[in-house]
């Protein structure tokens, strides 16, 4: 393993490359049109479906608890549109069979350079140990993922060390007794307020309302994180923290696939970026999908 890697930067890279890479999939209409052939009236809450069907017929409780920042009341509506009208393994049919093609209409030439690099992105996968990482490890114990089409399989090895990150971020969170709409403030922190025009707008578009809103903004006046409404100096330096210390738990699988890979993973995505931007503005609008909106 080279020495003179950052790999901290090169960590906080690819986890940029892999927002873009697999975000777009929330709001794919192919991959709704599939999930609403399969009964679900409409193809209602896809979007957050596509995940929690890996963790199988689990209560809505536990899977709003590996969401974290989504209210309990939307996992709960999700869940109960498609239990009893389409399997999980069915669900998941319908997202690895949309990946290859909108891969190939966003970026062309991308599934070509993702494609070899399928084995070390699950070698990366493969090193991290299974302690406490609920949507990580449902992702990866599926052997089928990785005997796919070698793009698709490299795809979902990506899918999964972005599952890492964030089971890694929310526990951090938990850690530090951050509620859901806590976080949703907080993450404020990371987008450009021009774009966004407030600091509650990403709490809201997850489920708050104004009784909850106002119950956040008081827990984090308790931390020093806000004060009259507004974030603290803090409140900020405690956000950008938390997302250096989230890198930081994912450096080793990043590792573990090699610098070459990660690399190339990153160089590859990056030359799309800007369309998987524009496609997530024209299939959900402009705001959504904050991790990939500057400035971070």
């Amino acid at each position: 393993m080279s020495t003179d890697v950052d790999w901290q930067s090169l960590c906080a890279r690819a986890g940029l490359a892999a927002h873009h890479l697999i975000g777009w999939i929330m709001w794919d209409p192919a991959a709704i049109a599939r999930y609403a052939d399969l009964g679900v009236p409409d193809g209602r809450g896809w979007i957050i479906a596509w995940r929690l069907a890996t963790l199988g017929d689990v209560s809505p409780a536990v899977a709003a608890s590996t969401t974290y920042s989504m209210d309990p009341r939307i996992i709960e509506f999700v869940v109960n549109a498609y239990r009893g009208v389409a399997s999980t393994d069915d669900i998941l049919e319908v997202r690895n069979a949309s990946v290859l093609d909108g891969l190939n209409d966003i970026a062309p030439g991308l599934a070509e350079e993702l494609a070899p690099l399928a084995p070390a992105l699950w070698h990366g996968v493969d090193s991290v140990h299974f302690g406490v990482r609920p949507l990580f490890n449902a992702h990866r114990s599926r052997p089928a993922d990785r005997q796919t089409e070698p793009a698709v399989s490299a795809w979902l090895a990506v899918h999964c060390l972005r599952e890492l990150r964030g089971d890694n971020h929310w526990a951090l969170c938990a850690a530090a007794d951050l509620d859901d709409v806590e976080v949703g403030l907080l993450h404020s922190v990371m987008v450009d307020p021009n774009e966004y025009g407030s600091d509650e707008w990403i709490a809201r578009s997850r489920g708050a309302d104004d009784e909850r809103d106002a119950n956040g903004w008081r827990r984090r006046e308790a931390k020093g994180w806000a004060a009259d409404g507004q974030l603290t100096d803090a409140g900020r330096s405690f956000r950008l923290e938390l997302e250096e210390r989230t890198d930081a738990l994912t450096v080793p699988a990043w590792q573990a696939a090699g610098a070459a890979a990660t690399t190339a993973l990153c160089e590859a995505v990056e030359a799309h970026q800007d369309a998987f931007l524009a496609r997530v503005d024209e299939t959900a609008g402009p705001r959504w999908m904050p991790a990939i909106r500057g400035p971070r």
